[in-house]
This record gives C-alpha cells, structure tokens and sequence, in this order.
C-alpha cells in the first residue's frame, strides 16, 4: 500500500516491468556532457500529483499546431528529420535507451532544433498521463519485435496499446507502424483493424511497401534493407466515433 511518501511517479511504475536495456556501449565525454547539460531542459517530466494530466502543448511555444508523438525513437535520425521539416510541429520522443536519448539530443544541437522534447523512459507511464485526443500523431517504427513466441507479451503493439493511442490521438489523427519482421507485421496489423477506431489508409501492397516521400528513413531501416529484409509501412486513420 501507499505510504504517503512516495513519489507518484514511483507508484504509476510500480507494476510496470520493463524489457530492453537503458545503457549501451560508454559515451564518448562529449556525449555524456550532452545527457548532463542538455537533457533538463529537454526532459518531460510527469505530474507529482496523482491523477494529474500532462498538457502536451505546454511544453512547446503557444504559436505550435500540432503535437507528434514517436515511441522508441531509436537513434533519433526519424524524430530530428521530421522536426527539422515540419517547425510548427512539437515532437515528444521516447526512448528509454540512454544512447539514442545522446544521440538524439546531438541531432538536434547540430540541427539547431527547438521543437523537440524527451521522455527518456518507459512509454507507458507518460501515456496514462496524457489526457484524451491531445496528439496529431503516433509513430512506433522498427520497435523490437521480440520473435521468440514466450516474449510475445513484451511486444509494445498490444490491443491495450491500440486503445491507448486511440484515446490519445484526434479525430483525423495518424498512428504510423513500421517493421521489417513479417510475423510482426501481421501481428500489428491485426491489433490495429481490430479496433473499429482506426481506418488502414493502404489501398494497395505499394502503400506499406514503399516508405512515403514524408516518412524519413531510419537506421534500422537501413540495416534491413542492407541484410535483405523488405520493411512495411503502415498508416492509420483515427476515425471520429463520437457520432
């Protein structure tokens, strides 16, 4: 039980069991001097009080139009690109592994971004905070596909998940899914006609063949394609169920 004491955040991840790893190979010292220096002021950090909702857009200038969501942001290549196109835009990214958080906030030194902001853990616990339609988009491209069949609970793309973002994004709003591991992709795909809130935007196979012009590449795409695997795209409409 509750004590009274605890930090709120610490009770939201009580039950929450994370897979994956939040460190990798050491940073070379200017990167660490970027987690250090950079990162306060790009963190989001969750509400102290429990029940309390975070507004997205207060994390961004007022004149911002829309707020895009990418979970797992990997290497941060996808996140920086699309930010660097679309200015008007705020990007959260979230990433739990410590190096893509590095990564990412050197993209955006280097791109001079100001429209980016970091979550730097598991996705989940920043979602129950989000309050109702508050995100234009959803992107989780190339996330860790966990094959083996006794891992398969592990899998970010959950029916659970589906439902979540649907709640999350507006009437109109994009989810965008990406994997280069076929029975993934027929797992994802599942999950998200499965749920009557979401249209499949694919009218044909070229539509989740080919990447769209606007969809950057990333780096996982990349070693996909260079080991010989063919990635899927896919693109969700969140439909207005209001009427």
């Amino acid at each position: 039980m509750p004590t009274g004491k605890e930090d709120p955040k610490d009770i939201v991840q009580r039950d929450r069991v994370f897979y994956g790893r939040r460190r990798g190979r050491r940073l070379r010292a200017g990167m660490e001097t970027l987690l250090e220096t950079r990162l306060p002021e790009l963190r989001v950090e969750l509400p102290d009080t429990p029940g309390a909702r975070l507004d997205p857009r207060r994390l961004f200038p007022p004149d911002t139009e829309e707020i895009w969501l990418e979970i797992g942001f990997g290497g941060g290549e996808h996140l920086a690109a699309q930010a660097e196109m679309n200015p008007r835009v705020g990007f959260i990214g979230s990433e739990p592994f410590m190096n893509g958080v590095a990564s990412l906030i050197r993209h955006c030194e280097d791109r001079g971004l100001g429209n980016v902001r970091i979550y730097p853990d598991d996705v989940r616990d920043l979602l129950a905070v989000l309050p109702d339609g508050c995100l234009d988009r959803i992107a989780v491209l190339f996330a860790d596909p966990w094959p083996k069949k006794r891992h398969h609970a592990r899998r970010i793309i959950q029916h659970e998940t589906i439902a979540e973002f649907h709640r999350l994004l507006k009437p109109g709003g994009e989810l965008r899914l990406a994997t280069d591991d076929m029975g993934y992709l027929r797992w994802m795909l599942a999950r998200a006609t499965a749920n009557e809130g979401f249209r499949w935007l694919a009218r044909g196979p070229q539509d989740w063949r080919v990447r769209p012009d606007d969809w950057p590449e990333t780096r996982y795409e990349a070693k996909a394609r260079a080991q010989g695997r063919r990635p899927a795209f896919m693109r969700f409409e969140r439909l207005d169920t209001t009427g």
